[in-house]
Protein backbone atom coordinates (compact mmCIF):
# COMPACT_ATOMS: atom_id res chain seq x y z
CA UNK A 1 0.00 0.00 0.00
CA UNK A 2 1.32 3.44 -0.92
CA UNK A 3 2.48 5.76 1.84
CA UNK A 4 1.26 9.40 1.57
CA UNK A 5 4.56 10.68 0.02
CA UNK A 6 4.58 7.81 -2.49
CA UNK A 7 0.93 8.46 -3.36
CA UNK A 8 1.63 12.15 -3.95
CA UNK A 9 4.58 11.29 -6.18
CA UNK A 10 2.54 8.77 -8.17
CA UNK A 11 -0.25 11.31 -8.76
CA UNK A 12 2.24 14.03 -9.73
CA UNK A 13 4.06 11.66 -12.11
CA UNK A 14 0.83 10.82 -13.90
CA UNK A 15 0.02 14.52 -14.24
CA UNK A 16 3.50 15.26 -15.58
CA UNK A 17 3.28 12.46 -18.12
CA UNK A 18 -0.09 13.69 -19.38
CA UNK A 19 1.01 17.33 -19.60
CA UNK A 20 4.63 17.05 -20.73
CA UNK A 21 4.89 14.03 -22.98
CA UNK A 22 2.56 15.40 -25.70
CA UNK A 23 4.64 18.61 -25.86
CA UNK A 24 8.03 16.89 -25.80
CA UNK A 25 6.80 14.29 -28.25
CA UNK A 26 5.39 16.90 -30.65
CA UNK A 27 8.67 18.83 -30.70
CA UNK A 28 10.63 15.63 -31.33
CA UNK A 29 8.07 14.51 -33.94
CA UNK A 30 8.61 17.66 -36.01
CA UNK A 31 12.38 17.58 -35.55
CA UNK A 32 12.44 14.07 -36.96
CA UNK A 33 10.15 15.05 -39.85
CA UNK A 34 12.23 18.13 -40.71
CA UNK A 35 15.51 16.28 -40.30
CA UNK A 36 14.63 13.31 -42.50
CA UNK A 37 12.16 14.67 -45.07
CA UNK A 38 15.18 15.26 -47.27
CA UNK A 39 15.29 11.47 -47.75
CA UNK A 40 11.92 11.63 -49.52
CA UNK A 41 13.26 14.33 -51.80
CA UNK A 42 16.45 12.45 -52.75
CA UNK A 43 15.38 11.39 -56.24
CA UNK A 44 13.69 14.71 -57.03
CA UNK A 45 16.71 16.72 -55.85
CA UNK A 46 18.85 14.72 -58.26
CA UNK A 47 16.41 15.25 -61.13
CA UNK A 48 15.72 18.95 -60.49
CA UNK A 49 19.04 20.18 -59.06
CA UNK A 50 21.58 17.58 -60.21
CA UNK A 51 22.44 16.47 -56.66
CA UNK A 52 23.82 12.93 -57.03
CA UNK A 53 24.18 10.13 -54.48
CA UNK A 54 27.55 11.24 -53.06
CA UNK A 55 26.50 14.91 -52.84
CA UNK A 56 23.20 13.92 -51.25
CA UNK A 57 24.99 11.76 -48.67
CA UNK A 58 27.33 14.65 -47.78
CA UNK A 59 24.40 17.09 -47.54
CA UNK A 60 22.36 14.69 -45.43
CA UNK A 61 25.32 14.18 -43.11
CA UNK A 62 26.57 17.78 -42.85
CA UNK A 63 23.45 18.55 -40.80
CA UNK A 64 25.05 16.55 -37.98
CA UNK A 65 28.33 18.48 -38.12
CA UNK A 66 26.84 21.84 -37.12
CA UNK A 67 24.44 20.09 -34.76
CA UNK A 68 27.39 18.40 -33.04
CA UNK A 69 29.55 21.54 -32.87
CA UNK A 70 26.82 23.51 -31.08
CA UNK A 71 25.33 20.72 -28.98
CA UNK A 72 27.21 21.31 -25.73
CA UNK A 73 27.03 25.15 -25.86
CA UNK A 74 23.32 24.85 -26.54
CA UNK A 75 22.71 22.64 -23.53
CA UNK A 76 24.78 24.86 -21.25
CA UNK A 77 22.54 27.77 -22.29
CA UNK A 78 19.52 25.54 -21.65
CA UNK A 79 20.78 25.01 -18.08
CA UNK A 80 20.98 28.79 -17.56
CA UNK A 81 17.88 29.90 -19.48
CA UNK A 82 15.42 27.08 -18.84
CA UNK A 83 13.74 24.43 -20.97
CA UNK A 84 10.65 26.43 -21.96
CA UNK A 85 12.43 29.36 -23.61
CA UNK A 86 15.28 27.35 -25.10
CA UNK A 87 13.27 24.49 -26.64
CA UNK A 88 10.80 27.05 -28.06
CA UNK A 89 13.70 29.03 -29.58
CA UNK A 90 15.16 25.89 -31.11
CA UNK A 91 11.84 24.88 -32.70
CA UNK A 92 11.09 28.30 -34.20
CA UNK A 93 14.55 28.76 -35.74
CA UNK A 94 14.83 25.24 -37.15
CA UNK A 95 11.31 25.53 -38.58
CA UNK A 96 12.28 28.71 -40.43
CA UNK A 97 15.47 27.13 -41.79
CA UNK A 98 13.61 23.98 -42.78
CA UNK A 99 11.13 26.09 -44.77
CA UNK A 100 14.09 27.86 -46.39
CA UNK A 101 15.24 24.51 -47.82
CA UNK A 102 12.76 25.24 -50.62
CA UNK A 103 15.28 27.79 -51.97
CA UNK A 104 18.08 25.25 -52.58
CA UNK A 105 19.52 25.74 -56.07
CA UNK A 106 22.33 23.20 -56.26
CA UNK A 107 24.95 21.36 -54.25
CA UNK A 108 26.47 24.39 -52.50
CA UNK A 109 23.18 25.90 -51.34
CA UNK A 110 22.01 22.41 -50.33
CA UNK A 111 25.08 21.99 -48.12
CA UNK A 112 24.71 25.47 -46.60
CA UNK A 113 21.04 25.01 -45.76
CA UNK A 114 21.58 21.56 -44.25
CA UNK A 115 24.44 22.96 -42.16
CA UNK A 116 22.20 25.83 -41.01
CA UNK A 117 19.41 23.39 -40.15
CA UNK A 118 21.76 21.44 -37.90
CA UNK A 119 22.90 24.65 -36.19
CA UNK A 120 19.30 25.74 -35.60
CA UNK A 121 18.23 22.38 -34.17
CA UNK A 122 21.38 21.84 -32.07
CA UNK A 123 20.65 20.84 -28.52
CA UNK A 124 17.03 19.77 -28.96
CA UNK A 125 17.32 16.09 -28.08
CA UNK A 126 19.63 16.45 -25.04
CA UNK A 127 17.35 19.31 -23.95
CA UNK A 128 14.43 16.89 -24.00
CA UNK A 129 16.43 14.29 -22.07
CA UNK A 130 17.63 16.88 -19.57
CA UNK A 131 14.00 17.91 -19.04
CA UNK A 132 13.20 14.27 -18.24
CA UNK A 133 15.91 14.30 -15.53
CA UNK A 134 14.20 17.29 -13.87
CA UNK A 135 10.73 15.78 -13.76
CA UNK A 136 10.91 11.98 -13.48
CA UNK A 137 12.54 9.51 -11.08
CA UNK A 138 15.03 6.99 -12.44
CA UNK A 139 12.55 4.11 -12.24
CA UNK A 140 10.19 5.97 -14.59
CA UNK A 141 12.77 7.19 -17.10
CA UNK A 142 12.98 4.12 -19.33
CA UNK A 143 9.21 4.27 -19.78
CA UNK A 144 9.17 8.04 -20.30
CA UNK A 145 12.01 7.98 -22.83
CA UNK A 146 10.33 5.08 -24.61
CA UNK A 147 7.16 7.17 -24.89
CA UNK A 148 9.16 10.15 -26.19
CA UNK A 149 10.59 7.82 -28.83
CA UNK A 150 7.10 7.07 -30.09
CA UNK A 151 7.44 10.50 -31.73
CA UNK A 152 9.97 9.41 -34.40
CA UNK A 153 7.90 6.27 -34.89
CA UNK A 154 4.84 8.42 -35.50
CA UNK A 155 6.92 10.74 -37.68
CA UNK A 156 7.89 7.77 -39.84
CA UNK A 157 4.35 6.37 -39.95
CA UNK A 158 2.63 9.72 -40.59
CA UNK A 159 5.38 12.05 -41.75
CA UNK A 160 6.61 9.97 -44.68
CA UNK A 161 3.15 9.58 -46.28
CA UNK A 162 2.35 13.25 -45.52
CA UNK A 163 5.62 14.32 -47.13
CA UNK A 164 4.94 12.07 -50.09
CA UNK A 165 1.47 13.63 -50.38
CA UNK A 166 2.88 17.17 -50.31
CA UNK A 167 5.31 16.20 -53.06
CA UNK A 168 2.37 15.35 -55.31
CA UNK A 169 1.71 19.13 -55.42
CA UNK A 170 4.52 19.31 -57.98
CA UNK A 171 3.82 22.23 -60.31
CA UNK A 172 1.24 23.98 -58.09
CA UNK A 173 2.00 27.74 -57.95
CA UNK A 174 5.15 27.04 -59.96
CA UNK A 175 6.82 25.11 -57.14
CA UNK A 176 8.32 21.64 -57.17
CA UNK A 177 6.74 19.05 -54.89
CA UNK A 178 9.80 18.94 -52.66
CA UNK A 179 9.59 22.73 -52.22
CA UNK A 180 6.00 22.40 -50.97
CA UNK A 181 7.10 19.70 -48.54
CA UNK A 182 9.88 21.80 -47.01
CA UNK A 183 7.71 24.94 -46.83
CA UNK A 184 4.65 23.41 -45.18
CA UNK A 185 6.50 21.20 -42.72
CA UNK A 186 8.83 24.04 -41.71
CA UNK A 187 5.95 26.41 -40.96
CA UNK A 188 4.18 23.75 -38.90
CA UNK A 189 7.35 23.48 -36.79
CA UNK A 190 7.31 27.23 -36.11
CA UNK A 191 3.77 26.81 -34.73
CA UNK A 192 5.00 23.97 -32.49
CA UNK A 193 7.70 26.27 -31.10
CA UNK A 194 5.08 28.87 -30.19
CA UNK A 195 3.01 26.15 -28.48
CA UNK A 196 6.02 25.04 -26.42
CA UNK A 197 6.57 28.64 -25.30
CA UNK A 198 2.96 28.88 -24.14
CA UNK A 199 2.51 25.49 -22.48
CA UNK A 200 5.83 23.97 -21.29
CA UNK A 201 7.01 24.70 -17.71
CA UNK A 202 10.80 24.60 -17.29
CA UNK A 203 10.63 22.71 -13.96
CA UNK A 204 8.03 21.27 -11.58
CA UNK A 205 7.91 24.43 -9.45
CA UNK A 206 6.81 26.44 -12.53
CA UNK A 207 3.80 24.21 -13.29
CA UNK A 208 0.51 25.81 -12.31
CA UNK A 209 -1.23 22.43 -12.61
CA UNK A 210 0.83 20.96 -9.75
CA UNK A 211 0.36 21.66 -6.05
CA UNK A 212 3.41 22.70 -4.06
CA UNK A 213 3.56 19.20 -2.52
CA UNK A 214 3.38 17.53 -5.93
CA UNK A 215 6.09 19.77 -7.39
CA UNK A 216 8.36 19.05 -4.41
CA UNK A 217 7.71 15.29 -4.72
CA UNK A 218 8.68 15.30 -8.41
CA UNK A 219 11.86 17.32 -7.82
CA UNK A 220 12.91 15.09 -4.91
CA UNK A 221 12.16 11.91 -6.85
CA UNK A 222 14.07 13.15 -9.91
CA UNK A 223 17.11 14.02 -7.77
CA UNK A 224 17.13 10.56 -6.15
CA UNK A 225 20.13 9.74 -3.98
CA UNK A 226 22.76 10.97 -6.40
CA UNK A 227 25.61 13.14 -5.20
CA UNK A 228 25.19 16.91 -5.73
CA UNK A 229 26.13 18.25 -9.14
CA UNK A 230 28.67 21.10 -9.44
CA UNK A 231 27.27 24.40 -10.68
CA UNK A 232 30.10 25.18 -13.08
CA UNK A 233 31.95 23.21 -15.74
CA UNK A 234 35.41 24.64 -15.02
CA UNK A 235 37.39 22.14 -13.00
CA UNK A 236 34.85 19.37 -13.64
CA UNK A 237 35.55 18.48 -17.30
CA UNK A 238 36.72 14.99 -16.41
CA UNK A 239 33.58 14.35 -14.43
CA UNK A 240 31.33 15.55 -17.24
CA UNK A 241 33.15 14.05 -20.23
CA UNK A 242 36.05 11.82 -19.19
CA UNK A 243 34.63 8.98 -17.10
CA UNK A 244 34.98 5.55 -18.78
CA UNK A 245 31.23 4.92 -18.70
CA UNK A 246 30.54 8.28 -20.39
CA UNK A 247 33.11 7.60 -23.11
CA UNK A 248 31.70 4.12 -23.72
CA UNK A 249 28.14 5.48 -23.86
CA UNK A 250 29.31 8.03 -26.41
CA UNK A 251 31.13 5.43 -28.51
CA UNK A 252 28.22 2.99 -28.44
CA UNK A 253 25.80 5.72 -29.47
CA UNK A 254 28.19 6.83 -32.25
CA UNK A 255 28.09 3.38 -33.85
CA UNK A 256 24.34 3.03 -33.34
CA UNK A 257 23.82 6.32 -35.17
CA UNK A 258 26.20 5.38 -38.00
CA UNK A 259 24.07 2.33 -38.74
CA UNK A 260 20.72 3.97 -38.04
CA UNK A 261 21.33 7.12 -40.08
CA UNK A 262 22.91 5.21 -42.97
CA UNK A 263 19.73 3.18 -43.27
CA UNK A 264 17.27 5.93 -42.32
CA UNK A 265 18.47 8.57 -44.76
CA UNK A 266 18.43 6.04 -47.60
CA UNK A 267 15.27 4.17 -46.63
CA UNK A 268 13.01 5.72 -49.31
CA UNK A 269 15.53 4.92 -52.04
CA UNK A 270 15.93 1.40 -50.66
CA UNK A 271 12.14 1.03 -50.73
CA UNK A 272 12.17 2.30 -54.31
CA UNK A 273 14.76 -0.35 -55.11
CA UNK A 274 12.33 -2.99 -53.90
CA UNK A 275 10.05 -2.07 -56.79
CA UNK A 276 7.75 0.54 -55.16
CA UNK A 277 6.94 3.37 -57.59
CA UNK A 278 5.74 6.96 -57.08
CA UNK A 279 6.51 9.40 -54.22
CA UNK A 280 3.29 8.77 -52.29
CA UNK A 281 3.60 4.98 -52.49
CA UNK A 282 7.26 5.16 -51.46
CA UNK A 283 6.31 7.44 -48.56
CA UNK A 284 3.56 5.07 -47.50
CA UNK A 285 5.81 1.99 -47.52
CA UNK A 286 8.63 3.90 -45.83
CA UNK A 287 6.13 5.05 -43.21
CA UNK A 288 5.24 1.47 -42.40
CA UNK A 289 8.74 1.10 -40.97
CA UNK A 290 7.54 3.37 -38.18
CA UNK A 291 5.56 0.42 -36.86
CA UNK A 292 8.89 -1.34 -36.24
CA UNK A 293 10.24 1.73 -34.42
CA UNK A 294 7.08 1.97 -32.32
CA UNK A 295 7.26 -1.73 -31.45
CA UNK A 296 10.90 -1.40 -30.40
CA UNK A 297 10.50 1.64 -28.15
CA UNK A 298 7.52 0.05 -26.40
CA UNK A 299 8.76 -3.56 -26.21
CA UNK A 300 12.25 -3.04 -24.78
CA UNK A 301 11.18 -0.72 -21.91
CA UNK A 302 8.52 -3.34 -21.10
CA UNK A 303 11.17 -6.07 -21.18
CA UNK A 304 13.41 -3.93 -18.98
CA UNK A 305 10.60 -3.66 -16.46
CA UNK A 306 10.23 -7.45 -16.40
CA UNK A 307 13.95 -8.32 -16.25
CA UNK A 308 15.62 -5.34 -14.56
CA UNK A 309 18.31 -5.44 -17.25
CA UNK A 310 19.42 -2.48 -19.32
CA UNK A 311 23.00 -2.90 -20.61
CA UNK A 312 22.35 -6.58 -21.31
CA UNK A 313 19.42 -5.60 -23.52
CA UNK A 314 21.58 -2.97 -25.23
CA UNK A 315 23.99 -5.77 -26.22
CA UNK A 316 21.05 -7.87 -27.43
CA UNK A 317 19.82 -5.03 -29.65
CA UNK A 318 23.29 -4.47 -31.13
CA UNK A 319 23.58 -8.17 -31.98
CA UNK A 320 20.07 -8.27 -33.45
CA UNK A 321 20.55 -5.22 -35.68
CA UNK A 322 23.88 -6.47 -37.01
CA UNK A 323 22.55 -9.96 -37.66
CA UNK A 324 19.61 -8.74 -39.73
CA UNK A 325 21.81 -6.40 -41.76
CA UNK A 326 24.13 -9.31 -42.47
CA UNK A 327 21.13 -11.34 -43.59
CA UNK A 328 20.10 -8.45 -45.87
CA UNK A 329 23.34 -8.98 -47.79
CA UNK A 330 22.60 -12.67 -48.26
CA UNK A 331 19.16 -12.48 -49.86
CA UNK A 332 17.67 -11.04 -53.04
CA UNK A 333 14.07 -11.68 -51.99
CA UNK A 334 12.02 -8.47 -51.96
CA UNK A 335 9.81 -9.74 -49.15
CA UNK A 336 12.77 -10.86 -47.05
CA UNK A 337 14.60 -7.56 -47.55
CA UNK A 338 11.55 -5.58 -46.48
CA UNK A 339 11.19 -7.77 -43.37
CA UNK A 340 14.90 -7.35 -42.55
CA UNK A 341 14.71 -3.55 -42.85
CA UNK A 342 11.71 -3.73 -40.54
CA UNK A 343 13.69 -5.79 -37.99
CA UNK A 344 16.70 -3.46 -38.22
CA UNK A 345 14.55 -0.46 -37.26
CA UNK A 346 13.05 -2.48 -34.39
CA UNK A 347 16.46 -3.16 -32.82
CA UNK A 348 18.24 0.11 -33.70
CA UNK A 349 15.57 2.33 -32.15
CA UNK A 350 14.39 -0.07 -29.44
CA UNK A 351 17.75 0.16 -27.72
CA UNK A 352 17.60 3.94 -27.27
CA UNK A 353 15.27 4.21 -24.23
CA UNK A 354 17.54 1.73 -22.44
CA UNK A 355 20.63 3.61 -23.53
CA UNK A 356 19.47 7.04 -22.33
CA UNK A 357 18.18 5.61 -19.06
CA UNK A 358 21.67 4.28 -18.32
CA UNK A 359 23.17 7.67 -19.22
CA UNK A 360 20.71 9.69 -17.10
CA UNK A 361 21.19 7.44 -14.07
CA UNK A 362 24.83 8.51 -13.83
CA UNK A 363 24.60 12.31 -13.96
CA UNK A 364 22.46 15.18 -12.70
CA UNK A 365 22.24 18.98 -12.77
CA UNK A 366 24.88 20.77 -14.83
CA UNK A 367 26.76 17.48 -15.29
CA UNK A 368 23.63 16.02 -16.90
CA UNK A 369 23.22 19.05 -19.19
CA UNK A 370 26.86 18.82 -20.31
CA UNK A 371 27.27 15.04 -20.25
CA UNK A 372 24.09 14.21 -22.14
CA UNK A 373 24.97 16.83 -24.74
CA UNK A 374 28.47 15.35 -25.09
CA UNK A 375 27.12 11.84 -25.63
CA UNK A 376 24.63 13.11 -28.18
CA UNK A 377 27.35 15.16 -29.91
CA UNK A 378 29.48 12.07 -30.46
CA UNK A 379 26.40 10.21 -31.68
CA UNK A 380 25.64 13.00 -34.12
CA UNK A 381 29.05 12.54 -35.68
CA UNK A 382 27.88 9.01 -36.42
CA UNK A 383 24.84 10.62 -38.04
CA UNK A 384 27.24 12.52 -40.29
CA UNK A 385 29.50 9.63 -41.26
CA UNK A 386 26.69 7.10 -41.75
CA UNK A 387 24.83 8.66 -44.71
CA UNK A 388 28.01 10.25 -46.11
CA UNK A 389 29.91 6.95 -46.33
CA UNK A 390 26.80 5.06 -47.47
CA UNK A 391 26.36 7.56 -50.33
CA UNK A 392 30.08 7.58 -51.14
CA UNK A 393 30.24 3.78 -51.37
CA UNK A 394 27.03 3.65 -53.41
CA UNK A 395 28.30 6.36 -55.78
CA UNK A 396 31.72 4.73 -56.24
CA UNK A 397 30.44 1.20 -56.77
CA UNK A 398 27.09 1.90 -58.42
CA UNK A 399 25.65 -0.82 -56.18
CA UNK A 400 22.92 -0.42 -53.53
CA UNK A 401 24.20 -3.61 -51.86
CA UNK A 402 27.84 -2.57 -51.34
CA UNK A 403 27.19 0.00 -48.54
CA UNK A 404 25.70 -2.74 -46.37
CA UNK A 405 29.16 -4.27 -45.90
CA UNK A 406 30.14 -1.00 -44.23
CA UNK A 407 26.91 -1.06 -42.17
CA UNK A 408 27.61 -4.59 -40.92
CA UNK A 409 31.22 -3.68 -40.01
CA UNK A 410 29.97 -0.72 -37.96
CA UNK A 411 27.43 -3.01 -36.30
CA UNK A 412 30.12 -5.50 -35.29
CA UNK A 413 32.13 -2.70 -33.69
CA UNK A 414 28.96 -1.63 -31.89
CA UNK A 415 28.52 -5.10 -30.42
CA UNK A 416 32.05 -4.98 -29.01
CA UNK A 417 31.55 -1.56 -27.42
CA UNK A 418 28.14 -2.50 -26.00
CA UNK A 419 29.71 -5.54 -24.35
CA UNK A 420 32.47 -3.38 -22.86
CA UNK A 421 29.84 -0.89 -21.64
CA UNK A 422 28.00 -3.72 -19.87
CA UNK A 423 31.15 -4.85 -18.08
CA UNK A 424 32.05 -1.28 -17.10
CA UNK A 425 28.60 -0.56 -15.66
CA UNK A 426 28.71 -3.82 -13.68
CA UNK A 427 32.16 -2.91 -12.32
CA UNK A 428 31.03 0.62 -11.38
CA UNK A 429 28.07 -0.80 -9.50
CA UNK A 430 30.32 -3.25 -7.67
CA UNK A 431 27.96 -6.18 -8.11
CA UNK A 432 27.70 -9.23 -10.31
CA UNK A 433 24.28 -8.11 -11.51
CA UNK A 434 25.05 -4.50 -12.31
CA UNK A 435 21.65 -3.30 -13.42
CA UNK A 436 19.84 -4.71 -10.39
CA UNK A 437 22.49 -3.35 -8.04
CA UNK A 438 22.07 0.12 -9.48
CA UNK A 439 18.30 -0.09 -9.35
CA UNK A 440 18.48 -1.07 -5.70
CA UNK A 441 20.10 2.30 -4.94
CA UNK A 442 17.28 4.24 -6.60
CA UNK A 443 14.57 5.34 -4.15
CA UNK A 444 11.48 3.14 -4.33
CA UNK A 445 9.00 5.56 -5.85
CA UNK A 446 5.56 4.11 -6.46
CA UNK A 447 4.73 3.19 -10.03
CA UNK A 448 1.60 4.58 -11.59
Amino acid sequence: MLTPPEAIHAIATRKAMRRLLPLLGLAYFMSYVDRTNVALAKSQLEADLGIGAAAYGLGAGVFFVSYALLEIPSNLLLYRIGARAWIARIAVTWGLVSAAMMFAQGETSFYVLRFALGAAEAGLYPALMYTVTLWFSQRHRVTVVGLVYTAPAAATILGAPAGGGLMTLDGVAGLHGWQWMFLVEGLVTVCVGVLVWIALPSRPQDARWLSAQEAAALSEGAAGNGEPSPHRLRGNLGRAFGRPVVLLLAGTYFLNQIVGSAIGFNLPSLVGGLGVKGPFAIGLVTGSMGVAILAGVLFFPWLHGRTGKDTGLIVLCAVGATAVMGAYLLTDSVVARYALLFAANFFLTGTLPLFWSVAMSRMSGLMAAAGLAFINTVGLLGGFFGPMLFGLIEGRTGSARAPFYFVVAAGLAGIALAGLLKRTVTRENGDGDGERAHAARVPAIAAD
